[in-house]
């Protein structure tokens, strides 16, 4: 469906050239989901933009169904009901209505007439859970129910291939999860897609191949068991199995609890772990500082999150000596009991203790 060739993209600052695509090349085939990951800064968006050629690439080829869409004769009205886009900042109308944004296009467009864009309309605001607001202006909506309706408005011009540029990114950890359903809906439907994103759960979970993006090329291109269960290269193995941390100190009996558990339920969100996540660290944590920790010198505490095999560890490192072993700890102790319940494995070492969280 899609084939990219020797695509560049190059920008000129003052004088400086910034290759900002250097060499990419690969195919899309038609209902497939390709995730393209990778730090920033390294094109993903860039090549996102250059497939529908909101970007002018600076060289190479984007070939769909045989023709050259970068040729000077391209069809670029077509193009683009071809190939949607959603933005991260949903760039609705902001003066019309939920259901003229979705009806919008189609009318104006597409030729088709005021009722059955309306009828189409409302179908596809079903199908994301907005039809209730269908009357509301984009002002009275939170981030995802925004998105949602961006994503109706895309498909309201029933494009052959959908761009996702940072769908989430914009968005409250609470709402991301409403955004990735509508997608994963649209994915089991067999829509093809081109997904920028760095949601590596709903990557792994949802693509037929990733894309690993670095230094403007496709560095690794592979199914998600490859990319993530065996990536071939060290700069791919370095990103995949990057650990997220969280740390916090506990200088005193007088500590902030409140303090810590708003940054660990922040934590949390960012990185999507639900909230009986955060509520199990949290209850470990006071358990911890409350009823087994001496605290009779400094305790550091370190969150891990493992955003390859979603392992969760707890540890606390005592600055004065060695913490006494949980299993030494008189078996009526309630604290311990709450601690054990809420670990799959626990690791004691002089003045380290290390838990496995349930998650």
């Amino acid at each position: 469906m899609i084939e990219i060739r020797h695509l560049a993209k190059e920008y000129n600052n003052n004088g400086t050239v910034l290759k900002v695509l250097r060499d990419v090349n690969c195919t899309i085939r038609k209902g497939e989901v390709i995730s393209i990951i990778g730090p920033s800064g390294t094109g993903k968006s860039t090549l996102l933009r250059c497939m529908n050629r909101l970007e002018e690439p600076s060289g190479g080829q984007i070939i769909i169904d045989g023709q050259d869409i970068l040729a000077p004769d391209a069809n670029l009205p077509l193009l683009r009901r071809k190939m949607g886009m959603v933005f991260q900042s949903f760039n609705l109308f902001p003066h019309l209505t939920i259901l003229e944004n979705v009806m919008c296009g189609p009318v104006k467009l597409l030729g088709m007439s005021k009722s059955d864009a309306r009828a189409q309309a409302m179908d596809l605001l079903r199908m994301v859970g907005m039809a209730e607001k269908a009357d509301a202006m984009p002002s009275d909506l939170s981030g995802g129910q925004r998105q949602r309706v961006a994503i109706a408005r895309c498909l309201s011009m029933k494009p052959e291939i959908i761009l996702f540029d940072e769908p989430t990114s914009a968005l409250d950890p609470t709402m991301v999860s409403e955004v990735l359903s509508v997608i994963r809906r649209l994915a089991k439907q067999g829509m093809t897609m081109a997904i920028v994103t760095h949601e590596m759960k709903f990557a792994r979970n949802v693509s037929s191949r990733i894309f690993f993006m670095y230094d403007g090329i496709i560095y690794e291109d592979g199914t998600p068991d490859q990319i993530f269960g065996n990536p071939q290269k060290p700069i791919t193995q370095a990103f995949i199995n990057r650990i997220r941390t969280l740390e916090l100190t506990a200088k005193s009996r007088d500590f902030d609890l409140y303090r810590m558990n708003a940054d660990i339920e922040q934590f949390c969100q960012k990185y999507s772990l639900d909230e009986q996540v955060a509520m199990r660290l949290e209850l470990v944590l006071e358990e911890m500082l409350t009823g087994v920790l001496p605290l009779d010198g400094p305790v550091d505490i370190k969150v891990d999150y493992s955003e390859k095999n979603y392992d969760l560890f707890m540890e606390f490192v005592s600055r004065a000596g060695n913490l006494p072993a949980l299993s030494s700890v008189s078996q009526d102790n309630l604290s311990c009991k709450v601690i054990q319940g809420s670990c799959l494995d626990i690791q004691e070492t002089g003045n380290c203790i290390r838990l496995k969280i349930r998650k």
